[in-house]
């Protein structure tokens, strides 16, 4: 496990594991909303957005969360290890109503943590098992199934777990 893409509704805890894993694997870890965002939530142009995704995943190890199905492909084309937050979506609306409260609207850059919650981030949520798991589940079969493990956490519980039982294996 050198080459993680960790990928998952919003408010799924991809963030969290994203750091703890990395810190595990002795890893850097990128939160592409940092890379997609900037201070003032521009969007970076897709292009460039997808340029940067291959630098990144050309280094010889790295944990990378976020979603962003349009450039998923090259993720799951360089990893080894695809972690799946398929947490239920009352989890995930807790998830991103529990982050805004601890940490307040806005960004920090190194947490991953993006604080922007709206009608569309909702939107977003509510819709995700629907329309955007079914999809993320076929580019994890079509780019990554027959080079890469693939660890699917089903709730904060089991990513826990998940991540303690990683770190005995590592040691």
């Amino acid at each position: 496990m050198k080459k993680v893409a960790i990928v998952g509704c919003g408010g799924s805890g991809k963030s969290y594991v994203a750091r703890e894993l990395g810190r595990l694997l002795g890893a850097p870890v990128t939160h592409l909303d940092a890379a997609y965002y900037d201070d003032e939530w521009n969007q970076l142009p897709k292009e460039k957005f997808e340029a940067l995704q291959r630098e990144l995943v050309s280094a010889p190890s790295w944990v990378i969360d976020g979603n962003y199905n349009s450039t998923l492909q090259v993720r799951l084309e360089a990893c080894d290890t695809v972690v799946f937050m398929d947490l239920p979506t009352r989890s995930c609306l807790w998830g991103i109503i529990s982050r805004q409260l601890r940490h307040g609207r806005g960004q920090n850059k190194d947490n991953g943590i993006y604080n922007r919650i709206h009608m569309g981030v909702i939107r977003y949520v509510l819709s995700y098992r629907r329309t955007m798991r079914p999809r993320v589940l076929k580019k994890i079969d079509d780019f990554a199934r027959d080079h890469a493990e693939v660890v699917l956490l089903t709730s904060r519980q089991h990513a826990r777990k998940w991540l303690k039982e990683t770190a005995a294996r590592l040691s």
